[in-house]
């Protein structure tokens, strides 16, 4: 099967075993640390309860993705791949949409990823002075002669905080003026900036030059194929799983959990505000905004399935690796936000440092030891972990580039694969549409607005894969399946999916953004012309040969519509069910 690494098109190595798919899904566990701080500001006292419901859908749902995957054992590409040959009869269109949005979730794991490592990097080098540090207080005494009460500042200071005294508004002023003298250059350091209107602003700052630096490295490492990758991800999953585990338990073991931080579970009365808030509407709101972004992080272990066409022995395989992935996710997802929060409670998760991520490092490392080297320790953690989850993203949605190519829904260029069996071409696709995620979530703001848009596609790729489920039982039900779902669950996973829709609906507005849904529809959309362009210039309207031949079609046959006009009915209903939610679920006041 090997390739030369000149040749257009080639096959991926057969070089795993089960335990290498899950060493390579082990980089999910981490994602918690992306926006463990998000959650707890929008969901507040309900944030533990949050990621446990959150885990336990992605768990039940992985059970239909299991059963798909077993259908395929020759496609790589992951669950998205396997769920959409389910709608290819009823629709062309729906089939290419449902891998695009998949892709589209996982991939900027990449850009938010390294701007979170940049910000640690940023932080262990170059640190901001706090206002208390001796520094800062050096610098106003040196200074503070400078000052008088009709220095402008120090009148613009008065009239904004009325009842100040002067003496108090120069110290203030002075101090702002130390942090900012003494802020290392590269901090502020900007090259250009770029507006684009309707999207935000694209940042070429410090943190996007380090977050670029290291998706080179991610990418040379996965160049060698999948074998080395996944011999990669098992020595960084040890280093990184093991200590992320303790902090879970030595609060639990230890005591040191404040019970009151985990009762009373009510969402606050605004997002990102300390107050409890009700169970009224806008509580509602803030709890299924919570719950959609949570599904970015607790379903992502199906991942694990998305090396079928690279695994030894995929009958027996893919069952174990998406199970197994599951398993470990339970641990660190129920785990660790209920002892986060059970040691900081509501108030202590909403430090700035702990929202944006760069500052879950030193609050994981308080949760064990005082110690100072401790703290340095768990920030290197930090940015291995972070590392752990970009190599899975990128291994993955590559992956999803390569099969989409191959089955005819995306452009033929992707399906080159090197000597070493790696989807170069998707690869290096993967890095340029990240280095742009990259420069748009360099500050605060543009990474949870990535991150709320990205979220469109994956609960609009939930959605259409639960559902291939039924579809696929229904219209395949002849195909052998190695591994079978019970058919309660099947049953159980298809209400899920709408369940995923009402989180769409009401989640995508909770983020900061009224517009995230629209955004992410019209990204979703993208895709057609790319798809029509393939199809009916390039293919002539036919699907390659090896798209359908594991559901045992030939010669552009999409076989018969057997579930009838249901599937056009649970696209309706979801659709309504969106909607629905959308005007119905607003923020508190």
């Amino acid at each position: 099967m090997s390739m030369s690494s000149n040749s257009s098109s080639g096959e991926l190595h057969r070089a795993l075993d089960w335990k290498g798919a899950f060493w390579v899904a082990a980089g999910v566990p981490p994602l918690v640390l992306f926006s463990i701080g998000g959650i707890a500001g929008v969901a507040g006292q309900a944030a533990f309860v949050v990621w446990i419901l959150s885990m336990c859908m992605g768990f039940l749902q992985s059970f239909t993705y299991a059963e798909m995957a077993g259908m395929f054992g020759n496609k790589s590409g992951g669950a998205s791949i396997y769920g959409a040959t389910a709608w290819l009869r009823y629709s062309k269109s729906i089939a290419p949409l449902s891998v695009w949005c998949n892709w589209f979730a996982w991939s900027p794991v990449l850009s938010l990823g390294c701007a979170i490592a940049a910000g640690y990097i940023l932080n262990a080098l170059f640190p901001i002075p706090g206002a208390d540090s001796q520094v800062v207080l050096d610098w106003v005494a040196a200074n503070l002669a400078n000052y008088t009460e009709t220095t402008q500042a120090v009148v613009d200071y008065m009239a904004a905080n009325a009842g100040v005294t002067a003496a108090d508004a120069i110290t203030a002023v002075a101090t702002t003026d130390a942090v900012s003298a003494l802020t290392p250059t590269i901090r502020v350091w900007e090259a250009y900036a770029l507006s684009i209107p309707g999207l935000g602003t694209l940042h070429f700052n410090s943190t996007f030059v380090i977050g670029a630096l290291l998706m080179l490295i991610i990418f040379a490492i996965q160049h060698r194929g999948i074998a080395s990758t996944a011999s990669a991800q098992k020595i960084l999953a040890v280093i990184v799983l093991i200590p992320l585990f303790l902090v879970g338990i030595v609060p639990i073991l230890t005591g040191s959990i404040d019970m009151m931080n985990v009762s009373q579970i009510v969402p606050p009365s605004v997002a990102y505000g300390g107050d409890v808030g009700s169970w009224n509407i806008g509580g509602w709101t803030l709890f299924l905004g919570a719950m959609y972004i949570a599904a970015w992080s607790t379903y992502g272990f199906e991942t694990a399935v998305c090396y079928t066409a690279e695994m030894k022995n995929p009958a027996t395989d893919t069952f174990k690796a998406i199970f197994f992935s599951g398993l470990l996710c339970i641990v660190f997802f129920f785990m660790i936000p209920f002892s986060f929060q059970g040691v900081f409670g509501a108030a202590g998760m909403l430090e700035p440092g702990i929202v944006d991520g760069t500052g879950v490092g030193a609050a994981l490392s308080s949760m064990v030891s005082s110690s100072n080297v401790i703290v340095q320790i768990f920030i290197i953690l930090m940015i291995m972990a972070l590392f752990l989850a970009i190599m899975t993203a990128m291994a993955g949605s590559s992956r999803t580039l390569y099969q989409g190519s191959r089955d005819g829904w995306l452009p033929k260029y992707l399906s080159r694969v090197n000597e070493h069996g790696a989807p170069t071409n998707a690869m290096w696709t993967d890095l340029g549409f990240n280095l742009f995620l990259l420069a748009l979530a360099s500050d605060a703001g543009g990474y949870f607005y990535v991150l709320a848009i990205s979220n469109v596609g994956y609960l609009t790729f939930n959605f259409l894969n639960l559902n291939a489920g039924w579809i696929h039982r229904i219209d395949s039900g002849h195909v052998h399946r190695p591994w079978k779902a019970p058919t309660f669950l099947i049953g159980l996973n298809t209400v899920l999916a709408f369940v995923n829709a009402l989180f769409l609906g009401a989640g995508a507005k909770v983020w900061g953004y009224e517009n995230a849904l629209w955004s992410g529809v019209v990204f979703a959309a993208l895709i057609l012309p790319v798809f029509w362009f393939r199809h009916y210039v390039q293919d002539g309207g036919k699907f390659p040969p090896e798209a359908l031949e594991d559901l045992g079609l030939t010669n552009g046959d999409l076989g018969e519509r057997k579930a009838g006009i249901k599937p056009y009915l649970a696209l309706a209903l979801g659709a309504a069910i969106v909607l629905w939610a959308n005007w119905f679920f607003v923020l508190p006041g």
